[in-house]
C-alpha cells in the first residue's frame, strides 16, 4: 500500500492547452501573466508548477522555447519551486514539437502522458457564442476526431533523450488504468526509476470518469503494480476538482489544481486566479490536519535533483 506522505505536494497547472481565452480572463496567456500567477501560485503554497506556454498575441498553445525563454528563468530566479514543463504540449503537436523546449532548457522534471488516447474537448465549444480569437471554435471542436498521441515509440524517445540524456524527471499523468500498467512495462524495462511520481486524471472524455469508486481503482491499482515505489498524486477536470483532490488528500496523496485543469473556484464561480485554487485546497488540506510540503521536501520526496542543474 502507499504510505501516507508526512507532507502533501501541491502542484499547480496554470495555463495548459485544454481551456483558451474566451474562457476565463484569469487564464495567464502572456510571459508576464506567467510569471506573475506562477510566483503568487507558489507563495500560496504550490512546491511544483507544471508548465506549458502561449502566443503572447493569440493565446494559442506554443511549443516556442523562444516563449518558454520569456517566463522560465524569472520564475527560477525568484521561486525555488520545482519548474515541471510539458511533454504533452498541446494538439497537433508532433514529439518534436512537444520536445522542443524541455530539451532545450533540460529542467528537473518534466510531465509525460503515459498512452494515446481519445482527448474530447469539443463540448465546451458549444458553451459560448463569441470568441477573442478566431482559432478557438475550431480548435475544440476538432477534437471529436482527434486521438492524443502517446505510443511506446513515442515513450521511450522521451524517456531516452529527457530522462537519460539529460537527466530530467517525470510527472507520469495517467489517464486510464492501462497507462498505469503502460507505466509498469517501462519500469520493467528500466526506463524509468523509482520514486515514480504518479498523477492519476479524472474526468477528461476518453480518460477514466470522474467517479469516487474509479479513485479508489486507481489507487488501489497502482498499489498493486508499484507498491510504495511511488508518490500518488490526483488532479480532476472542471467541477470534479476540489471534491477529488480533497478525497485524495485524505487518502493519503497529493494534489494538483490549477487553470489548466478547472477554471472555477467553487460552483459556478470562475477563478480569480491560480493562486486563489491553491490558497483554497491548501486551507482544506490544513483543515484535515495534513503539512504542505515546501519545494525542498518535494525534491527529496520525488528524488530530484534541485533547480541548480537546469539550464535556464
Amino acid at each position: 500500500m502507499v504510505r501516507a506522505p508526512k507532507k502533501v505536494i501541491i502542484s499547480c497547472a496554470l495555463t495548459g492547452s485544454i481551456h483558451t481565452p474566451t474562457m476565463s480572463d484569469a487564464l495567464p496567456v502572456t510571459p508576464d501573466e506567467m510569471v506573475e500567477q506562477g510566483l503568487a501560485a507558489a507563495a500560496a503554497g504550490a512546491a511544483i508548477l507544471h508548465l506549458h506556454a502561449r502566443d503572447p498575441q493569440t493565446g494559442r498553445p506554443t511549443p516556442d522555447a523562444a516563449v518558454y525563454r520569456q517566463f522560465l528563468p524569472r520564475l527560477k530566479q525568484n521561486t525555488d519551486a520545482v519548474l515541471n514543463i510539458t511533454t504533452g504540449g498541446s494538439l497537433n503537436m508532433s514529439v518534436e514539437e512537444r520536445l522542443s523546449a524541455p530539451l532545450a532548457f533540460q529542467p528537473e522534471m518534466c510531465s509525460l502522458n503515459m498512452g494515446s488516447m481519445n482527448f474530447g474537448i469539443f463540448p465546451l465549444a458549444d458553451r459560448y457564442k463569441h470568441w477573442k480569437h478566431d482559432w478557438e471554435e475550431p480548435y475544440l471542436r476538432s477534437t471529436d476526431d482527434f486521438i492524443f498521441r502517446n505510443t511506446f515509440r513515442d515513450i521511450a524517445y522521451i524517456l531516452q533523450n529527457l530522462g537519460e540524456g539529460c537527466g530530467t524527471r517525470f510527472e507520469f499523468e495517467c489517464y486510464d488504468v492501462g497507462h498505469l500498467y503502460n507505466l509498469a512495462h517501462f519500469l520493467d524495462r528500466g526506463l524509468v526509476k523509482p520514486p515514480l511520481f504518479i498523477q492519476t486524471i479524472f474526468g477528461i472524455l476518453g480518460g477514466i470518469g470522474a467517479d469516487a469508486r474509479n479513485l479508489v481503482f486507481m489507487r488501489d491499482t497502482a498499489d498493486h503494480l508499484f507498491g510504495d515505489a511511488y508518490q500518488w498524486s490526483v488532479l480532476a477536470g472542471g467541477r470534479h476538482q476540489m471534491p477529488f483532490v480533497t478525497m485524495a488528500g485524505m487518502m493519503g496523496g497529493n494534489v494538483r489544481v490549477g487553470l489548466e485543469d478547472s477554471l472555477y473556484i467553487g460552483k459556478g464561480k470562475l477563478a480569480s486566479s491560480n493562486a486563489e485554487q491553491v490558497s483554497k485546497i491548501r486551507r482544506v488540506l490544513e483543515d484535515l490536519s495534513l503539512d504542505i510540503a515546501t519545494p525542498a521536501e518535494a525534491r527529496a520526496m520525488l528524488d530530484l535533483k534541485g533547480a541548480d542543474r537546469v539550464a535556464f
